[in-house]
């Protein structure tokens, strides 16, 4: 099941679970959309793999397993795109 992260990690923007605005790759790191445009160029950082939009879990399947609330946050992200 996806975590559902809470946050971009390049810019650590909040993405809550029901915005259109998070991508994730296949290990789930969570980017925002602008991150993953300007700064990424649709390409995780960390595994090198596509980043898409995250599908969004329905509200009652959320409140059956919600969100992650732990943070991941590399405040490195951008110098290391660049």
């Amino acid at each position: 099941m996806l975590e559902l992260r809470p946050n971009c990690e390049c810019c650590d923007r909040d993405l809550p679970p029901a915005t259109r605005e998070a991508v994730i790759c296949t290990f789930e790191c969570t980017f925002c959309a602008d991150c993953a445009r300007d700064v990424l160029g649709g390409i995780c950082p960390n595994c090198g793999g596509e980043l898409v939009r995250r599908p969004i879990r329905p509200a009652t399947a959320l409140a059956r397993n919600p969100a992650s609330t732990e943070r991941v946050f590399n405040p490195d992200c951008r110098r290391a795109a660049g």
